[in-house]
């Protein structure tokens, strides 16, 4: 791989790792709160405090996700076309590479609407 490309690949790897690390606190709960139950009140205080962390959380989620599946797939397809057009006798087997390399890319941004779900309706 070339040094630019490992350099990207480490800036995006880095910017993950700080935003699932400014992530930790939607998780966080106090041990009195998992021994005893707060009040009824209290609840609702911290049900309004958390729903804001939970939204930030969900669309940091999916902007990284959707902007990373983005940049790769455009990646992809880049290399497939320039591939397609060196190599024209090779187009169908480039072609199912890319399709199926698009495919797995697909599934990492299902994957966090998933996980986004969960953080909506389960946290």
């Amino acid at each position: 791989m070339k040094k630019r490309t490992v350099k990207r690949l480490a800036i995006i790897l880095g910017v993950v790792v700080a935003l699932l690390v400014m992530a930790i606190p939607v998780f966080a709960d106090t041990v009195e709160n998992v021994i005893a139950p707060a009040p009824v009140a209290e609840a609702a205080e911290k049900a309004d405090i958390t729903v804001p962390v939970k939204a930030i959380a969900c669309a940091v989620t999916i902007a990284v996700a959707a902007a990373v599946g983005a940049i790769a797939m455009a990646m992809t397809s880049k290399a497939a076309s320039e591939n397609i057009a060196r190599q024209p006798e090779a187009a169908g087997d480039i072609r199912t590479n890319a399709m199926l390399s698009l495919v797995f890319l697909e599934t990492l941004v299902i994957y966090a609407l998933l996980t986004v779900i969960l953080i909506i309706f389960v946290l």
